[in-house]
């Protein structure tokens, strides 16, 4: 089979809600792809609070929650599915990242992926960064193949989710790893003037640059560590919130400089290479401020796509990495994530008859 009909389920570490995409993929020379619908179920107050502590649970607690929202998405995409009223090859679901310590050899992404099948009835793929950790790698990112077969054109595929990761190929290989902190952060501290994100960058624009807390965020050691490398809540809770706690300066002058400090990273990191088109997806996309402060930094075109592929580009690779898990095709690459070989990663669940 040359056509697959996928849907991609990802929910992102900014607790925006859970991206759902129904994607068909067709293989002639290259790879080509539609996102034929998508949607994107907001999160409850109560799952929030339930997803946000979720690392402080006991185990027994923990294990429930890891079943009850297999369940919840489960139900959520059968009724995705139901209102599709087509044919669905298999859905791969990403889950919740609550604990990524690959340095400690363990990954955990809530969202039990025998739950998930039993209750839509259609082949599940899961848990797609487990095996790549038991090969030595980082498990993550895993989006980059996915911009190698569907992005190729573009110099640069930089995401701004929860955090930024960058993917581009070098002497033909692809390689690809996070960057800094990015609406994890952001949306973290705009939570104190009482909004979920900062439109447009309004608030955070107001403020003015520290550059002693700067200075401190871009002297931290992540960041001058060599690839393969990622980022995690646990990094960001042990590293960045410590230094805005130090620092005696108003809110807006803290996200004023947590921009800032986004922005210096990202040129950073993308002047290292050759290259002339920044394609640019994820939340941060739509925040205009920052998207100004890049255009300050970058000598190179940025590109941002219409509004589907800017929201759900996880979800439609990640319905990729499906496909090309059930044709027993590589779907991680060890040049992105230092493991010791290509793997294809990912558990099949399939529902009884």
């Amino acid at each position: 089979m040359d056509k697959y009909y996928a849907v991609g389920v990802m929910s992102g570490t900014s607790l925006d809600g859970i991206d759902v995409a129904y994607c068909s993929f067709t293989k002639e020379e290259d790879w080509s792809f539609t996102i034929e619908k998508s949607h994107t179920y907001i999160y409850s107050n109560e799952w929030k609070s339930k997803l946000k502590f979720a690392h402080k649970l006991p185990a027994e607690e923990f294990l429930k929650l890891h079943h009850d929202y297999g369940e919840y998405i489960g139900i959520m995409v059968k009724d995705f599915v139901r209102k599709i009223y087509t044919k669905v090859d298999l859905i791969a679901s990403h889950g919740h990242t609550i604990f990524h310590q690959p340095e400690n050899n363990f990954t955990f992404q809530l969202g039990e992926g025998t739950r998930i099948a039993a209750i839509t009835g259609l082949p599940i793929v899961s848990d797609f960064r487990t095996w790549d950790i038991t090969l030595g790698g980082q498990g993550a990112p895993l989006v980059p193949v996915g911009d190698k077969y569907l992005f190729s054109k573009y110099s640069f595929c930089l995401n701004l989710g929860g955090f930024a990761n960058i993917s581009l190929d070098i002497e033909d290989n692809r390689s690809a790893f996070d960057i800094c902190p990015v609406n994890f952060v952001l949306n973290r501290l705009i939570s104190e003037f009482g909004f979920d994100f900062d439109k447009n960058g309004e608030i955070g624009k107001k403020g003015k640059i520290n550059q002693n807390l700067l200075h401190d965020l871009n002297a931290l050691e992540f960041y001058h560590k060599t690839p393969p490398k990622s980022l995690s809540r646990e990094w960001v809770e042990m590293n960045i919130y410590p230094l805005l706690m130090k620092y005696n300066i108003s809110l807006y002058d803290k996200l004023r400089t947590i921009y800032e400090h986004i922005a210096i990273q990202i040129y950073l990191t993308i002047n290292n290479f050759k290259g002339e088109k920044v394609f640019i997806t994820g939340g941060g996309a739509y925040n205009k401020f920052l998207i100004e402060l890049f255009k300050k930094y970058l000598t190179q075109e940025i590109i941002i796509p219409d509004n589907s592929i800017i929201d759900y580009k996880e979800a439609l690779i990640f319905a990729f990495l499906g496909v090309l898990k059930i044709r027993k095709e590589i779907n991680c690459f060890k040049s992105v994530t230092g493991a010791k070989s290509d793997s294809v990663v990912g558990i099949l669940h399939e529902p009884q008859e």
